[in-house]
Formats: structure tokens, sequence, C-alpha cells
């Protein structure tokens, strides 16, 4: 299999890999299991992740990047180096050209580690596009039209918004409140009102089986498993869809509040577009029910949910690999 060009959405959550003419060939969470005697890797991905709160004391289940960024050099180029081996096979000599996504607010700093750890993680050449144009291009947004278009890519470990036009991005917020933060938020809301706690993978889970951005006639419920905080003992709990609309509603006001930011500082003729044709929402958190009546209900502004948009930023990554060599002069950034 002579594979040299992957696409990878580097994700605080989780990562996915696109290949050109395979598609998307790996979809596994963003973590690494180490063993701390003597600091070796035992396992990535979904292997890993199910030994969250599960480890012993000498192994810990840990998240390479904090907010779309990394927050572990050395953890985050194993980890990469391990999708990047799975993607193109183990015994490969050939090394690939690797895009990957990164949030918009990244800084050079950052964005060298980026490139960095790739390479030395067995990239050949390694670029990087800022996900609110990889997820425009994934959501089949035409981003060289002189007409603005809107995107709201809301991951793990950030919510970017964006105005793309001409190719470029307008006008931007990379926001530091995502999935991570709205599975924080069920644990709090649970601790709160039932003095249980939970762990993140059940909020995680609750989050994706019963999630809402608002509160309806028909509530959906969901059974989960807990400690009591007083008496220590396991507890069963049933929680609802406007419980959880209650807990995750000012995170979400701060998502709108960060767009209506971006309306402030598009020109009118953009704004106007975006009026007309609405806002595109991608991500794994565009997922959440009644997520565009929300920010239609604040903002005045209708919205969409793009097909497929968990992978929407990987989709992106593989559109650019096809046509690399046009993408090279503007899109990508080698710095």
């Amino acid at each position: 299999m002579f594979t040299r060009k992957i696409g990878i959405d580097l994700g605080t959550t989780a990562t996915i890999v696109f290949v050109p003419g395979r598609g998307f060939v790996l979809n596994e969470p963003t973590i690494v299991a180490l063993s701390l005697p003597d600091n070796s890797v035992l396992a990535v991905g979904k292997e890993a992740k199910e030994m969250v709160g599960r480890t012993p004391a000498d192994i810990v289940a840990y998240r390479p990047l904090r907010e779309g960024v990394i927050a572990d050099y050395y953890i985050t180029k194993a980890m990469l180096k391990y999708f990047i081996s799975k993607a193109v096979g183990y015994f490969n000599i050939l090394k690939p050209d690797v895009v990957i996504s990164v949030p918009a607010g990244i800084t050079q700093t950052e964005r060298r580690a980026v490139i960095n750890a790739a390479k030395e993680a067995g990239a050949k050449d390694a670029h990087v596009v800022r996900e609110p144009i990889l997820a425009a291009l994934g959501a089949d947004i035409p981003i060289n039209s002189s007409s603005g278009n809107m995107i709201i890519n809301i991951g793990g470990g950030t919510s970017e918004v964006a105005v793309v036009a001409l190719g470029g991005i307008v006008s931007w917020v990379s926001l530091r409140v995502a999935g991570n933060k709205f599975d924080q938020a069920i644990m709090d809301y649970v601790k709160k009102k039932y003095s249980i706690a939970i762990g993140e993978q059940t909020a995680e889970t609750i989050k994706i089986e019963i999630g809402s951005a608002l509160p309806s006639r028909q509530k959906l419920e969901f059974s989960a498993r807990g400690r009591n905080l007083n008496s220590g003992l396991p507890r069963n709990l049933t929680i609802n869809s406007n419980e959880i609309a209650e807990a995750l509603n000012s995170y979400l006001v701060d998502i709108a509040a960060a767009i209506q930011n971006v309306f402030n500082e598009t020109p009118p003729e953009l704004v106007a577009d975006v009026m007309e044709k609405g806002m595109i929402l991608s991500g794994g958190g565009a997922q959440l029910a009644h997520l565009p009546e929300f920010f239609k209900g604040i903002l005045g502004v209708n919205a969409y949910v793009a097909e497929e948009p968990l992978f929407c930023v990987a989709k992106g990554a593989g559109l650019i690999l096809t046509h690399l060599d046009v993408y090279k002069r503007t899109l990508l950034d080698k710095r």
C-alpha cells in the first residue's frame, strides 16, 4: 500500500485520519496510556480510552492536547507516530505528506510544535491548516467565492467561529468552550443536584444520548450509575434531556456571544450574505439536539448542521490533499 498523503483532524477529544482513495481510515480518541515507572506508552486511542477512570496508580490515561493545542510534545509525537503508522502500514518505507488541522487562534510556537511532532513521528512533510477553513471545505462551502459564509465548528477543546470569503478567513473567534466543557458541566450539574459523582465517560455518554440545547415537552431519559457523595456507595440515577439543556445553557450562551462578536467584526456586505444563507454548524458538538434553533432564537439567523458534521474537518483535509499543489501556495502554512 503506497500511501503518500494523510489528512489528520487532530482534535482534543478524537483524532480522525483521512487517506485519499481510502476515505476515513481511523477515528480514535486522542488519549495515550502511560506506564509511570518507565514513562513508556502502553496504549493509544480506543484501547487507552477504555482505561480512563479505571487505571491503577502506576498507569495514567493522558490527553496530550488541551483546548486544541499540544500540552505534552513527546506524548503527542508518540500518538502521531501510532496514527501515521496505522494509516500507512507499519512496514511502509515511504514517508507520507501530512495535512493537520489546528485551531484558528494557534500561536507560531504551537504551530511549529505540531509540524515538528508530525515530522519526528514519520511524516515527510507536514502542513497545518486552520480548522475553520477545513471545516468549511468539508461542509461543501465554496470558500473561494466572494460571497461570505459562516462556519461554526464545535469540537472537543475549542469552538471556532469564522466568516470565510475569497479563500481566506475574514473574521474569526476561537473559544475554548466546547465538548469537554459540556461534559464537565454535566458532571457538575449531577454533583450539585443529586450529590452523585459521575465520571467523564458517563457524562460524555449522557451528552451523546440525550444532550439538548433547548428543553422540550418530549423529554428523553437516561439511566446512569455513580457514587453517592454522602454515603460513598454506588447509586443509580435517571436524568432527562431538559436537565442537560439547563446544565449546558451558560456555555451555549458563551458560544452565541462569540458568534455575535464575529458578526460585529465582519463587513456589512458579508453579514448580509450570512443572513441570507444562514450559519453552518460542524464538529461533534453540532450534533447536540436543537442547537440550530438555540442559535436562531438568540441571534435571529438561521443555522444548519452540515452533513456528517463530525467528519467535516477531516473531509476538508482530504480535499486539500487531493489538490495539494493548488493549496500549497494559498492555504498551507509551513512556518
